[in-house]
């Protein structure tokens, strides 16, 4: 017997209850709403009648496709999602949603980041509105970092954790009052952090998960400020790495601007409604394409977040690691009076780290990836948080979690890769120097 789902629209399900029939079939289907109102069909197929092998692969191969074509129409998708495939942009799965990896190819999208300018669709990431007289008290109650100090218009970074300091997920934070702010979010962390978010609530304070209001956009690269400045009279120039600006005009739409990054280069982040980011995509790919300005998918912005050692959650933070752990000290202020997870951060500093995250570079041939072993000589001492080729260094380098002993740049060890040892070597992070503009 084999459970398949074959769609959320009608047409599907019928296709393949018809196929079912047609070849002598036994078959039970029910129909029920997923969360978002949409149909879902599932086929449970009695292959016990039929012996016709040729056949069955055949139609094993037909309900693949329809199964892979039924994936693709359940799963989350930004508002740009026409305007990538207008632009034959290769997309994939990005936990749970249909997002580009690529436009042409990964290598030549890192670099005209580098030497120019790329522009990066990150609708998927979540946006959550704290606001109430509490919520300053709140969120310093919530997160590592201390934001008791901020300015309004600062955007402050900080991990939240568990009780026992593992991360729930790492957030940045857009004061626009002591009573109003925003929390952006990793994608797939959205509602696990808005349900950790409401489970702890106190005091006067509402959290709201508005993620289905906005579109966000990311310009990065050292021409991003004169291209961006094309589209508004607002003076970039005033906007401050780690600020931000709440009503800026963007070719006709009003924005949020924040100069941020997750790349290495000096950029901002574009926040505009949901309905009106498509526009505002395709100005700023018109005004920019003769100054350098190219579209950016998943692949890039990941390599150049790595070369940047920038910790992406799920590799260098997870529930299972700390953010001690991944050398994020400078955002964890255990002077505090209190927050979730200080005890266990307390006592881990006290009694010092037993691992830490360090970068390395391969000796040997061979590409590090994410879960790969490390070893010195038998004894596992590590494994690989984010691995890859570096465009800009022309390297095979990586990221670790490695026990403390290892850390020192210059100490040698084995990458298990394809079942094989490849000899590496520690070296000091970032790989590539950060060129912000602070």
């Amino acid at each position: 017997m084999i459970l398949y789902n074959v769609g959320e629209i009608t047409a599907l399900p019928a296709a393949a209850a018809m196929m079912a029939v047609e070849h002598g079939l036994g078959y039970e289907s029910q129909v029920i709403k997923t969360e978002e109102g949409g149909r879902l069909c599932f086929v449970v197929f009695l292959f016990c009648l039929w012996q016709d092998k040729d056949r069955t692969i055949l139609i094993l191969l037909l309900l693949g496709m329809i199964g892979s074509l039924s994936r693709r129409l359940i799963m989350k998708k930004t508002p740009l999602y026409e305007n990538h495939l207008n632009l034959s942009a290769k997309m994939i799965d990005f936990g749970g949603w249909l997002l580009p990896v690529e436009y042409t190819k990964i290598m030549e999208e890192h670099r005209q980041v580098r030497d120019a300018a790329g522009l990066f669709d990150v609708s998927h990431m979540g946006e959550i509105i704290i606001r109430g007289r509490d919520a300053g008290s709140f969120l310093q109650e919530l997160l590592t970092n201390d934001i008791s100090k901020a300015a309004n218009h600062k955007v402050i970074y900080s991990p939240i954790c568990y009780d026992n300091g593992g991360v729930v997920d790492d957030l940045l934070i857009y004061k626009f009052s002591d009573d109003y702010y925003l929390l952006v979010a990793n994608a797939s962390n959205t509602d696990k952090d808005f349900d950790w978010i409401k489970e702890h609530l106190k005091g006067d304070v509402e959290a709201v998960n508005a993620s289905h209001l906005w579109g966000q956009l990311a310009m990065q690269g050292p021409l991003a400020e004169p291209i961006l400045q094309e589209c508004t009279d607002f003076p970039l120039r005033d906007i401050r790495f780690f600020t931000f600006a709440p009503e800026v005009m963007v070719s006709g739409v009003k924005a949020i601007i924040s100069r941020t990054g997750y790349t290495g280069e000096d950029g901002f982040e574009i926040y505009v409604p949901a309905e009106r980011v498509s526009m505002v995509w395709e100005s700023l790919l018109e005004k920019g394409t003769t100054k350098g300005l190219v579209p950016v998918g998943l692949g890039a912005r990941d390599t150049l977040r790595f070369e940047a050692a920038l910790p992406l959650y799920g590799h260098e933070l997870s529930p299972e690691i700390t953010p001690l752990e991944a050398g994020l000290d400078h955002f964890v202020k255990l002077n505090k009076d209190s927050f979730i997870g200080k005890e266990a951060l307390v006592r881990q500093h006290t009694q010092g780290l037993q691992r830490k995250l360090a970068g390395f570079e391969m000796v040997g041939r061979g590409i590090p990836r994410h879960g790969y072993d490390i070893m010195d000589d038998a004894n596992r001492i590590g494994f690989v948080t984010s691995g890859s080729h570096s465009p800009t260094l022309g390297k095979n380098i990586g990221m670790a979690m490695l026990d403390i002993g290892y850390c020192q740049p210059g100490t040698e060890f084995d990458v298990i890769i394809r079942n094989r040892p490849v000899r590496a070597r520690t070296v000091e992070l970032p790989f590539y120097r950060k060129k912000y503009k602070k």
